[in-house]
């Protein structure tokens, strides 16, 4: 079969899930590979529109024109974006949250020139600390997607950010590392990334007593996950809970309204006790 346009960034999953072969394709695939692609077109539409940081205020009202609900006692909500994104990618999911009451939503910007990990960490740490001032409130709630998430856990987990970080959801991030595109190793915070970096192995280590909350989804059909179950997070100290989304891929994550509502139940689990969907089908 010969494969053009988008398809060659996802030749890495089709060689796992067809080893030898690339006949075959199922209508799954196919229909997630032109969802990422529709995805991406809109997305380079919408990427000037987050390239500066938003305007802060105690409390951000709905999008106009969205449909309004009671505001819920609930933490600010903090969005952080992946590599070399902005938080225009959360258009969507943003107002998802605000018409189901969660008005207290803020997306971070971090420099695409940002170099390690842990720097980005410290930088989150002092936004958090500017909300909680501002808001009142002593704890937030963060949706980090791809390496948005990884930054968030190693704050939450190495800095000391459990203190404030009641709920980290994590959307397609490589909790122990991914292969995928080897050739990008030439950005310092790629090299970080990858299975055994000194940023990996610091994640795994003991993290006893941690009292955030984490939720990871992970796709099947995620073409930047190598291994796909890399995105799971797994760890003895941490009360976590990995979410398997059936039928979308890495870009879709942080839009697809099935994602929406689960990261929406997800906020809204007011403890451990309660435990959100084992999966989601959107295909």
């Amino acid at each position: 079969m010969k494969v053009t346009g988008v398809l060659p960034l996802f030749l890495p999953l089709c060689r796992r899930m067809w080893p030898g072969r690339l006949a075959g394709l199922s209508m799954t695939l196919l229909r997630a590979t032109a969802l990422e692609a529709a995805i991406l077109a809109g997305h380079l539409l919408l990427y000037p529109t987050g390239l500066i940081q938003e305007r802060r205020s105690g409390a951000l009202p709905a999008p106009d024109g969205t449909a309004r609900l009671p505001v819920r006692p609930a933490p600010p909500v903090v969005l952080l974006h992946g590599f070399i994104d902005n938080r225009s990618v959360f258009v969507l999911l943003r107002r998802t949250l605000a018409q189901h009451g969660r008005h207290r939503v803020e997306s971070l910007n971090y420099s695409p020139l940002t170099c390690d990990i842990r720097i980005a960490a410290e930088l989150l740490g002092r936004h958090i600390e500017e909300i909680c001032e501002r808001t009142g409130s002593a704890r937030v709630d963060i949706v980090g997607h791809s390496l948005g998430g990884l930054i968030a856990r190693y704050y939450t987990q190495c800095l000391g950010g459990d203190l404030r970080v009641r709920t980290l959801v994590t959307l397609g991030t490589p909790h122990s590392g991914t292969r995928v595109a080897p050739l990008a190793d030439a950005h310092p915070i790629v090299r970080q990334m990858r299975p055994g970096s000194a940023v990996i192995e610091e994640l795994a280590r003991p993290a006893p007593g941690c009292r955030t909350r984490f939720v990871s989804f992970w796709s099947d059909l995620d073409s930047l996950m190598d291994p796909l179950e890399t995105a799971c997070l797994e760890h003895p100290d941490l009360d976590a809970q990995n979410v398997r989304v059936t039928g979308i891929g890495h870009l879709a994550l942080p839009v697809h309204p099935a994602v929406a509502t689960g990261i929406r139940e997800a906020l809204d689990t007011p403890d451990s006790g309660d435990r959100a969907a084992d999966g989601l089908t959107v295909a």
